[in-house]
């Protein structure tokens, strides 16, 4: 159990980081959405060898293919909830990032700390899963959670800081979404722990929906927008690295 709440808070960690990058110094967009493509190439890896692949295994088709439609279903209506609530940019990088973060007036800060917080539970979940087989944590998606957490940090504590937001209220939200991150992994690892493969089979599913459907909605076509014709090339990178780590690893 600890050492789950340890590599979730270890990829939760990553939000502080991408804060205090966001917050004290100003990088390029292209740069930042270098990194997101890279983390999107990552997820999807993850996604399809270390959660699907392995759900499949333990569960079966029917377990596997209803957590993951439903993991994505409740991840869209959850996502649409928080957008319409002024975290709908919250990945939004780079110089853009003062015109798509709404005002810490308006409430916009608390909504995008909750669309933070919806994004990293499904990782830091499958983060605790992956240690109950008895096996190290899997260092492919701990990576992808770390990848595609550091821009998200980033770009939110650059869009809070020209909202009025305070270093202290800004680092205290996302140190508090890394505690979070690692409480998150412990539960998947405890409450999962001696429950039947089909049942871990559906929650690792589920994970991956959510996570494949966060890609599309948010870290691909911010992405995209800021590498341009690249963004593809970079993503086919960020997911070579994880395949090879997850295989050699394997």
């Amino acid at each position: 159990m600890w050492e789950a709440g340890f590599w979730g808070f270890v990829g939760g960690s990553a939000l502080i980081l991408g804060a205090a990058i966001g917050y004290y110094a100003t990088l390029p967009q292209r740069l930042i959405a270098a990194v997101m493509a890279i983390g999107s190439g990552v997820l999807i890896s993850a996604v399809a060898f270390d959660l699907m692949d392995e759900a499949f295994k333990q569960g079966g088709f029917d377990s596997t293919a209803g957590g993951f439609v439903g993991g994505a279903v409740v991840y869209t209506i959850a996502n649409i909830i928080v957008s319409r609530r002024g975290a709908k940019h919250r990945k939004r990088s780079g110089s853009n990032a003062d015109q798509s973060q709404p005002s810490a007036e308006g409430g916009g800060g608390l909504a995008i700390a909750i669309g933070a917080l919806l994004d990293g539970i499904p990782e830091s979940v499958v983060i605790g899963v992956s240690l109950l087989g008895g096996g190290g944590v899997s260092v492919v998606t701990v990576a992808a959670v770390f990848l595609s957490n550091v821009p998200e940090g980033l770009s939110s504590a650059a869009g809070m800081k020209k909202a009025g937001r305070s270093a202290g209220y800004i680092f205290g939200v996302w140190f508090g979404i890394a505690v979070a991150s690692a409480i998150a992994a412990m539960v998947g690892n405890v409450a999962l722990a001696g429950t039947s493969p089909e049942i871990v089979a559906a929650v690792t599913a589920v994970a991956a929906g959510a996570i494949l459907a966060m890609l599309v909605d948010t870290m691909i076509p911010e992405a995209t927008e800021g590498s341009h014709d690249y963004s593809g090339l970079i993503a086919v990178v960020g997911f070579l690295l994880a395949f090879v780590l997850s295989k050699a690893g394997g």
